[in-house]
């Protein structure tokens, strides 16, 4: 009798425990859904967030803030290649293949340091990737910007009504970026390590 009670409470803690993990599998499983929808967005006539798939783990070339966010500038193995060889001070031009994103957050103050911002909710992710022969009519390099929404935790391209304003191609990024044409197009600098 002791003997069954303790097997029925044995298939009743395995039973939970399955069930536990059936959950929190299924929502790991739609967290990672919807961190690889991401991948699907497309600015029209424009780059594909996929072109820049792994991102994430990319070296910080800079940081920056404005009045409204916080951000930081991060380069595939290319870029910081690039950057490490002198480009664009030496007055090279980055390589093709030189990808950058930068992500924006909202600031927020943190408590037990209230002098000091820290990024709150993301905001956007902008990318640059030099291909000069495919975006030959803007400097050599492409531009896209993707607008984050926390309620439905995707992305969706900028527009017009973004600050700045985007346009629906890969040269959204060019008006800006002119004003920098004697460095490759590249506002951010690498800074010393």
């Amino acid at each position: 009798m002791k003997r069954r009670r303790i097997q029925a409470v044995a298939i009743v803690v395995v039973a939970l425990a399955v069930s536990g993990l059936a959950v929190l599998g299924g929502q790991a499983v739609f967290a990672q859904n919807a961190g690889q929808a991401k991948y699907n967005v497309r600015v029209p006539n424009g780059l594909a967030f996929s072109e820049f798939k792994g991102y994430e783990s990319w070296q910080t070339i800079s940081v920056s803030h404005s009045e409204t966010a916080l951000a930081v500038t991060l380069g595939n193995p290319a870029m910081i290649k690039a950057y490490e060889a002198g480009i664009p001070g030496n007055g090279k031009p980055f390589p093709d293949g030189a990808k950058m994103a930068k992500v924006h957050w909202n600031p927020k103050k943190i408590d037990a340091f209230p002098t000091t911002l820290v990024p709150g909710s993301l905001h956007d992710v902008d990318f640059m990737v030099k291909d000069s022969k495919r975006f030959a009519d803007s400097g050599g390099w492409g531009w896209a910007a993707f607008m984050y929404d926390a309620a439905s935790d995707t992305f969706k391209p900028a527009d017009t009504s973004a600050m700045p304003p985007q346009g629906n191609d890969a040269k959204c990024g060019l008006a800006c970026h002119t004003i920098v044409k004697s460095k490759d197009y590249v506002f951010t600098e690498y800074g010393k390590r």
